[in-house]
């Protein structure tokens, strides 16, 4: 079983259908905790370390032969957390930074909340020493945007993401840093490509737990 943790119910859907899409017969289980977000980006992320390790505790205690951290700005907190848990505790975002790195040294961070910005750039940069390429990272946030995913508005946040996306010039790839910025990805017009982390980071944690099925990949992806 392939445990996710999440901070918002809403991406239990992305990650059930990516499941069927990609890995018929996964056994995941999800676990919810929204008030790691708000902690976290109120005292910044280190602040929720007790409470992500209390959580890879439970995940554990359930089964769990893996976990996948889908939220950006406590994923760095969650690896660093793995420790003593014996299992592989994993970050959805980790697969994307590495294919952005692999796409060119330009590379376009996009947000919505700004305590995603610093672990993402983080990630990036860690992967592009790990692949021995130099890269040149710009951010972008995508201002009241967020406002519209608390309140249940996911199409607007979406539009507000592709939007802030197809202005970006100059850049080789497009990441858009969290989960929740998925939809977006379909909604864009720009032709470089734009990167999001859901469908690589199951792929990571399904071959962790011994699904080597090679998931279908939308071309823009």
């Amino acid at each position: 079983m392939l445990a996710l943790l999440h901070t918002s119910p809403l991406h239990i859907p992305v990650f059930e259908a990516l499941r069927d899409e990609d890995h018929p017969g996964l056994e995941l289980r999800h676990f919810v905790d929204e008030g790691l977000l708000g902690r976290a980006r109120a005292a910044g992320p280190a602040a929720v370390t007790d409470d992500v390790r209390a959580a890879l505790r439970e995940a554990v205690a359930a089964g769990a032969r893996a976990v996948l951290c889908t939220c950006s700005t406590i994923g760095g907190v969650a690896e660093a957390a793995a420790g003593g848990t014996g299992v592989p505790v994993l970050r959805v975002d980790r697969p994307m930074a590495a294919a952005a790195v692999a796409a060119g040294p330009r590379i376009a961070v996009l947000a919505t909340s700004q305590s995603t910005v610093g672990p993402t750039v983080s990630l990036v940069e860690e992967e592009a020493r790990r692949a021995g390429r130099p890269v040149q990272v710009r951010t972008l946030l995508v201002r009241d945007a967020w406002a519209r995913f608390e309140t249940g508005d996911t199409e607007g946040y979406a539009r507000l993401v592709a939007t802030a996306a197809d202005s970006v010039t100059g850049a080789d790839v497009i990441v858009l840093a969290q989960a929740s910025m998925t939809p977006a990805q379909h909604l864009t017009t720009t032709t470089t490509p734009v990167l999001t982390s859901p469908r690589p980071g199951l792929a990571a944690g399904a071959a962790v737990v011994g699904d080597t099925r090679a998931p279908h990949r939308p071309a823009r992806e």
